[in-house]
């Protein structure tokens, strides 16, 4: 599972390598800290679980580099992904 942070794929969907490093640092402190992981991944490793989240568009840095977790109700507000809704169109 490593072998993602190979990849562009998955630089080029959070935004940069900075960017991933800081989400993946984030979310690891997180998790150490307590946190559920969001993803059904069985690994003896926290990182791979991390990038699990990430590739299953789970998690994401809002413009103040905060992690945000995609469904959460108190990350509805207009830095999350935009929702598309196709019946105002």
């Amino acid at each position: 599972m490593i072998d993602a942070l190979k990849e562009e794929g998955i630089v080029n969907k959070v935004g940069g390598r900075f960017k991933l490093s800081t989400l993946i640092q984030k979310r690891l402190a997180a998790i150490n800290a307590g946190a559920r992981p969001l993803v059904n991944f069985d690994s003896e490793y926290k990182m791979e679980v991390v990038l699990q989240e990430i590739l299953q568009n789970k998690i994401y840095l809002d413009s103040s580099s905060q992690v945000k977790i995609v469904g959460d109700a108190d990350n509805l507000a207009a830095d999350g992904p935009p929702e598309l809704d196709l019946a105002n169109l």
